[in-house]
Order: C-alpha cells, then sequence, then structure tokens
C-alpha cells in the first residue's frame, strides 16, 4: 500500500479513536447521536440487510474467522517460503501476495471498527433509561420522585412480594393462553409483526422505541448458538435482529422485544431485558404477555431465594409455581436439547464458558463492570417499576381472600 493508503487509514483510526473517547467521555454526546444520528443506520443499513433471507451476520462471523485464519496461514507460509527460498523471485511474489492480503485485511478491520463504533461502541455510554425516560407507563424521567425512587432501597419481603405477583400472572396467563388438541400453546403466524407493534406502542413514552424495525431472522446454527444458552442476538455489524429456533416457542416474543431494544440504542441488558418485558406485558395478545413475565421469573425468583439464604422453609412458603409454568420455563426442551447435543463438535460446556468469557470481556471493556451479571439488575428495575403499583397489592390481597376462603371451605 502507497503512503497515501497507510496515511488514510491512520486517519480512520484516529477517528474511531476520537468518537470512543467522545462516548465514554460524555453521555451527552452520545445521548444526541442515538437520538438523532444512530436511527439513521438503522433505517438504511438495517432495511439493505434485512433484504436477505439468511443472517448477513452470521456470514459475516464466519467470513471473518476464515478470513482471519487464511491471513495467518499465509504469514506463516511466507516465513517458511523465505527461510527455503531467500530473495528468489518466487519467494517476492508470495511475499508481495501476502503483504497485498494483510493490507486488504486492514481496510476489512478498519470498516469493522468503524460500524462497531457507529452501532455498539457510542450507544453502550449512553445515559440510562431511567435518566432520559424514567419508567416507561409509570413514571416520566422529569418527575420529582425518579430521584428519590432510585436510591430507595427494598426489604426481601418487598422483593417477595413483587416475585409473588410475577408469579401468579405467570400462572394466569398460562391458563389462558390458547391450546391445540395436544395441549400445546397455538402462537400466532405474525408473531414477528406483533413484537414490532408491541415496541411501537411504548414509542409514545420512549422516542427512542419509533421507525423502522427489520424482520428479525433465525439463527442459521441454532444448534451451536444453544450451546451458548442464547435466546438470541442484535449483530451491530449487520444491524440484525436473530432468534434461536430450536429454544421453547414461548420465548420468541420476548426474546425479538428485547433485540429490538439493542436495534434501538439500547445496549444494557438489563434495560433490554425490562423493555422486552414491557413490550410483552402490554402487548393485547396473551401469549405476549406471558411470554414477558416469563422472561423475568428465573431473574427474580431467583434473586429472592438467594435473598433468603436459600431457605426452603421460607421460599415454601411463597405463592407456588404452578407445574405447567414450570413446563413451558425452559430455555430448550428435551428433544432439542438431544438435538443439540448430537450435532455438537465442541462439547456444550466448552462452548458455554468460552461464550461467557468473551461476553463478559465484552462488557467490561464497554464499561459494565459486573459483566453478565448485568442481566440481573432487571430485577431493580422491576421493584422501581412496580413501587407502590396498585395492580400488586390488588393481585396479592385477591389470592389471599381466595386462599383464606379455600382454607374456611374445608
Amino acid at each position: 500500500m502507497k503512503r497515501r493508503g497507510w496515511m488514510l487509514l491512520l486517519g480512520v483510526a484516529v477517528l474511531v479513536a476520537l468518537a470512543n473517547a467522545a462516548a465514554w467521555e460524555s453521555s451527552a454526546f452520545c445521548d444526541f447521536y442515538v437520538r438523532h444520528i444512530y436511527p439513521l443506520w438503522v433505517g438504511t443499513y438495517g432495511r439493505f440487510t434485512g433484504l436477505f433471507p439468511f443472517s448477513v451476520g452470521e456470514v459475516m462471523l464466519v467470513a471473518g474467522v476464515a478470513v482471519t485464519a487464511v491471513g495467518l496461514l499465509l504469514g506463516i507460509f511466507a516465513l517458511v517460503a523465505a527461510i527455503g527460498f531467500g530473495k528468489t523471485g518466487a519467494c517476492r511474489k508470495i511475499r508481495e501476495f501476502v503483504r497485498n492480503y494483510w493490507t486488504a485485511y486492514a481496510w476489512i478491520f478498519a470498516g469493522v471498527a468503524v460500524i462497531m463504533t457507529l452501532n455498539c461502541f457510542i450507544p453502550y455510554h449512553c445515559s440510562t433509561m431511567e435518566e432520559k425516560y424514567g419508567f416507561i407507563n409509570r413514571m416520566t424521567a422529569d418527575d420529582p420522585m425518579l430521584q428519590e425512587l432510585l436510591e430507595k432501597e427494598y426489604t426481601i419481603e418487598e422483593l417477595g412480594q413483587l416475585r409473588d405477583y410475577v408469579v401468579i400472572k405467570c400462572n394466569e396467563l398460562a391458563q389462558q393462553v390458547e391450546l391445540d388438541e395436544n395441549g400445546a400453546i397455538i402462537y400466532p403466524e405474525n408473531m414477528e409483526e406483533l413484537a414490532a407493534e408491541a415496541m411501537l406502542n411504548l414509542s409514545g413514552e420512549c422516542v427512542q422505541l419509533k421507525g423502522y424495525y427489520p424482520q428479525p431472522k433465525q439463527f442459521a446454527f441454532s444448534e451451536f448458538f444453544s450451546q451458548q444458552k442464547m435466546k438470541g442476538y442484535f449483530f451491530p455489524f449487520s444491524m440484525e435482529v436473530n432468534y434461536n429456533a430450536l429454544m421453547h416457542e414461548i420465548n420468541r416474543p420476548a426474546t425479538i422485544c428485547h433485540e429490538y431494544a439493542h436495534l434501538k440504542g439500547f445496549m444494557y441488558e438489563e434495560e433490554a431485558n425490562m423493555i422486552g418485558f414491557l413490550a410483552c406485558i402490554h402487548s393485547p395478545d396473551v401469549m405476549f404477555q406471558y411470554s414477558g413475565y416469563l422472561s423475568v421469573l428465573n431473574y427474580i425468583n431467583n434473586e429472592y431465594y438467594d435473598a433468603i439464604g436459600r431457605n426452603m422453609a421460607v421460599y415454601s412458603s411463597r405463592v407456588k409455581i404452578s407445574p405447567q409454568v414450570r413446563n413451558e420455563n425452559v430455555f430448550l426442551e428435551e428433544k432439542a436439547w438431544e438435538k443439540v447435543e448430537q450435532k455438537a463438535v465442541i462439547s456444550t460446556e466448552v462452548v458455554d464458558r468460552v461464550s461467557d468469557k468473551l461476553s463478559e470481556t465484552s462488557m467490561v471493556l464497554n464499561g459494565v463492570e459486573d459483566g453478565i451479571l448485568s442481566y440481573t439488575r432487571v430485577v431493580d428495575l422491576l421493584l422501581h417499576y412496580y413501587d407502590g403499583a396498585p395492580e400488586v397489592q390488588e393481585t396479592l390481597a385477591a389470592v389471599t381472600l381466595e386462599q383464606e376462603y379455600l382454607v374456611q371451605s374445608e
């Protein structure tokens, strides 16, 4: 590459570095970018990749690994050729080819760095959802009580009450979803459209959720992503929302809405969890509501169980999770897991451990100090959201009255 080309490449690297430095330094810069500039990439680049019936992001991942592997092999080959052939014409041609290959690789890497900075790294440093929008459908960011609410510490009993409320909603909705003759949930054929509508329903209180939503795509390698316990993924370098084709179907609405939240610039996992939850529970579709409550059940149930020191006697005194909910509250069904294990090239344990480490590293590098544990922070958001909400106390009171009636009847 000529000197001018190297200078241009260096210029791109400097701009990327400056953009990332500005993102780390100023949340106001990031907020402005996500509000006014970021939607352009979703509406243009996202529309373009959406024209393809397959996951462009997966293809790019595979291509990236292949291109890097070939580059390393070429480097080794060039080194061996230099030792074996010295300064012959053949060796010079080999070196020139390898040099051109790595020059092209440098430009590809620069392009990826630009795209990741624009579509991921800058949005990672925005103000929090609460700071910008308060609690969607509950409290606005300019509410004078918001800061006091955010600083509030909750008791174990308050956590338990919220846990019971979520369990009750799951139990009720499990009985309301439409079932076929075999007892399986009947899912709407236009589930993806309903997910986009559910997100747009929140855009009145959260303008960041307005605009274009691409069609979600299934993973081509769902078996491999299942080994990583991955329900869905937002590919920032292709602006695509992908979901696992093998997971239990009830997970799909909340998963798609979660990934749509990432697409709209909410990069923190707990915020994407919360937005996915809110989009589903405010949907008119009962199956979406069920998926929404199920999506947070494990987080809040586990948090409560840990808070009481894993005391089974105390835990058993709370509202019971129904057998139907327990059966449906799974990532993969047994047959799907068998399919995954049959096709596994690397053991699930190894893939899962490596995936967790990569996710942890990526989050920490973007300023999320607790890494994958940040997913569980949705419990804090739920506690704030339902603080003082009348429906929680009304639901719990109704269940208490029902239990007292049953006892008296006996």
